[in-house]
Order: structure tokens, then C-alpha cells, then sequence
């Protein structure tokens, strides 16, 4: 690259209809390179931050789809076509993706850097949790699913070669680089809003909360079942498919808020005894604003979770308890013992737990390392080790 010319850069991102961790990532690029192309399926204009929206966003015919943000996830077989993504005049392109955004096609001489939330959950390793298999039909129907999905892996794999350099948000994510696409990757944490999430001179209430997109993998049925089970209240902020059902199981405890700003989440993360994170999460932002809060959290003991929270036993300071199954009696037992040890929880500790992962740190390592690929760093080995 000319000495003295800004580089040009393609943003790839799967899609555009809200802000939640992904696009938390994403705001720093567009922020930098703010004449930067944005490539994405779907664009829902006015749900993502100033700074995204401001870039020269071009969505794929998806987008032309009637009121189509409501259910995009149900046209999962015709992403692969849609993400046809061609770029021919760029120094470098990044694509943040978690299920297509990382097929963008480029010339062999321009870096393709991937910043992966996981391989496409939908077809690897959380497929059980999306595509239920119950009943004959549901059984009928799974070994259609089976056959769409293996082709999807297929396409997954194969176009995972058009990445030249991996980055993984966590461990946990890469591993799974390895296991499905036999490729190695940097880890860089996702940034964390520590100068929002801050702890407050509020008393500690006495309620659990949760605080997520409700999906069904992501198991809320436990912490649902579980302040069931023990009567502890339990506060919900969230929406999603799964929610209906979630409703039609929780006993009178518990409250379910919908989505709800930012400012409302914070106050709930510095009033609440403990956050509740009973799945296996990619990495996991939201146990780190609690964190931040000075909220301890109570959690499944695998995923992201187990590299941002230090759980009790493990640790002189400790910020969590961990449960190791994915069961009610696994999460009422986690619950009790949070209870009964709970003046071993410092907010402190998790203050500075939480601190660890803040943006300019975040911030600092992706730009030095997507400078360090434009000024030719070699790409990631094609064949993990």
C-alpha cells in the first residue's frame, strides 16, 4: 500500500437489526473508517448505533423481503446464495461473523480477516437446540433438516478457505475453528462498556435476574425452573422466540420485563444479588456488564463463561458459582451455595474481573493486529497444528 493513502475497507457482517455484542464489536471499525463499505444480509435502518448506520451500508435482496427482520432466522437454507459478496476494490476486508459474513470472496492479494463468534451454531455444534426432534413428525422432519444442514456445513467449511486470517472471541470459539474448519486462530476478548456498567451505593435486593435474547439454547428454562423450584424471585429482561414457552412455565416468582434499555439493565445489574447464565455461551458480554456492576454471577461451568468469570473454590476473589450439568437440581444446588457462602463475594472483585475486558483494550489489540496484517503479516497456517 502507497505510503500516505488510507487503506480502504470492506466491512462483511451477517446481519444489521439491533445492537447487541456483535455489533458492539463492529461499532469500533466503522468508527475508524467511517468511509468504509458495509456488506450484510439484512439492514433494519435506525437499530443499530449512529456510527454503524453512518457507513455505506449495501444489503443482500433478503433485505427487499417484507417486514423480513421478524423472521430472517427461518431463511436459514437461502443465506448462502444471498452472501454472494464480491469485493474487487479494497486493502483489507473484515468480516464478523457467526453464521455467512465470512464467505465474502476477495482477491488472493487482499487480507480477509475473520473476527469469529463461532462457526454457524445453527449447523454445527448447537444444531439439537435449534432443530427439536420430538414426535414423529419432528422426527420426519429432522431428516430434512439433517440433509439441508449437512450441505450447509459443507458450504460452511469450504468457504471458510476465503479467510486468510482468523481471529476467535474466545478459547471456547477457537476450538470450534479447529474442530470444523481445521484452521487456527488469535484470540482477541470482545470489548466491554466498563465506563457504563459501574457499581452503584445501591443495596443488593433480593432478586436474581437474567438478562438475554431468549433462545432456546441459551437454557433460561433452568434458571426459570430453578427459582421455581426454590421461590427465590426471579426478574427476566429479554425477548425472543423462546419466550412464550418460558412464560407458560414460570411460576408467580417470576417476572418477565421484555427488552428494556440500557440504563434499565444497569440499574437491575446493581440491584440484583446474582446474574443468572445457565448456557453454553461463545463468550458472553452480559455476565461482564453484571460483573462491572459488582453482580456476581451464578453460571453453566463451560463456553465463555469459564474464561470471564472466577468461580468460587478456584479462587481468593472469587466473582461466581459454577454448576457443572445442565440441570434444575444442577442450578438450585448452585443457587443454595451462592446463599449460603455469600459474603465471600467482594463487588470489588468483580469490578476489577470486569475491567480486564474493557473497550480500549479491546480496541488496542484488533487495530494492532489488523495494522500488523496490512503491513503484510503472514496469514494463519491453512491446516490448524
Amino acid at each position: 500500500m502507497d505510503a500516505g493513502r488510507r487503506e480502504r475497507v470492506v466491512l462483511v457482517h451477517d446481519w444489521l437489526t439491533g445492537t447487541r455484542g456483535g455489533e458492539k464489536c463492529l461499532e469500533p471499525l466503522c468508527r475508524r473508517w467511517p468511509d468504509a463499505t458495509l456488506f450484510t444480509l439484512l439492514h433494519k435502518r435506525g437499530s443499530v448505533s449512529p456510527a454503524i448506520e453512518r457507513t455505506r451500508v449495501h444489503p443482500s435482496f433478503l433485505n427487499a423481503l417484507p417486514k423480513v427482520d421478524r423472521y430472517y432466522r427461518y431463511l436459514l437454507p437461502l443465506m448462502p446464495f444471498a452472501a454472494g459478496w464480491n469485493v474487487t476494490d479494497a486493502d483489507l476486508v473484515v468480516s464478523l461473523s457467526h453464521a455467512v459474513a465470512k464467505s465474502a470472496r476477495t482477491p488472493k492479494a487482499v487480507p480477509h480477516v475473520c473476527y469469529c463468534f463461532t462457526p454457524m451454531r445453527y449447523a454445527w455444534h448447537m444444531k439439537d437446540a435449534y432443530f427439536q426432534k420430538t414426535g414423529f413428525v419432528g422426527r420426519l422432519k429432522a431428516k430434512a433438516v439433517d440433509a439441508l444442514l449437512g450441505r450447509i456445513r459443507e458450504w460452511d467449511r469450504r468457504t471458510a478457505n476465503r479467510v486468510t486470517h482468523f481471529v476467535a472471541i474466545s478459547n471456547t470459539v477457537r476450538d470450534r475453528i479447529r474442530d470444523c474448519y481445521n484452521r487456527d486462530a488469535v484470540v482477541i476478548y470482545p470489548p466491554v462498556d466498563t465506563d457504563f456498567y459501574t457499581p452503584s451505593n445501591q443495596t443488593r435486593e433480593d432478586f436474581y435476574l437474567v438478562v438475554s435474547a431468549l433462545a432456546p439454547y441459551k437454557r433460561f428454562d433452568l434458571a426459570i425452573d430453578a427459582c421455581t423450584t426454590l421461590g427465590k424471585k426471579l426478574i427476566v429482561i429479554g425477548s425472543g422466540q423462546h419466550a412464550a414457552k418460558l412464560k407458560a412455565t414460570a411460576g408467580p416468582n417470576v417476572s418477565f420485563l421484555g427488552w428494556q434499555p440500557d440504563e434499565v439493565i444497569r440499574d437491575h445489574l446493581r440491584r440484583a444479588k446474582a446474574l443468572l447464565f445457565p448456557g453454553e455461551e461463545d463468550f458472553g458480554i452480559v455476565p461482564l456488564e453484571a460483573q462491572g456492576c459488582g453482580c456476581p454471577v451464578i453460571g453453566f461451568a463451560r463456553g465463555g463463561l469459564a474464561e470471564t468469570v472466577r468461580p468460587l473454590g478456584d479462587s481468593n476473589e472469587p466473582t461466581g458459582v459454577f454448576f457443572a450439568e445442565q440441570t434444575t437440581d444442577a442450578a438450585c444446588d448452585a443457587i443454595e451455595r451462592f446463599e449460603r457462602e455469600s459474603d465471600r463475594f467482594d463487588p470489588r472483585a468483580a469490578r476489577r474481573q470486569s475491567v480486564l475486558f474493557r473497550k480500549d483494550r479491546f480496541e488496542s489489540e484488533l487495530f494492532g493486529y489488523l495494522d500488523s496484517v496490512l503491513r503484510g503479516a503472514p496469514a494463519e497456517v491453512r491446516k490448524a497444528a
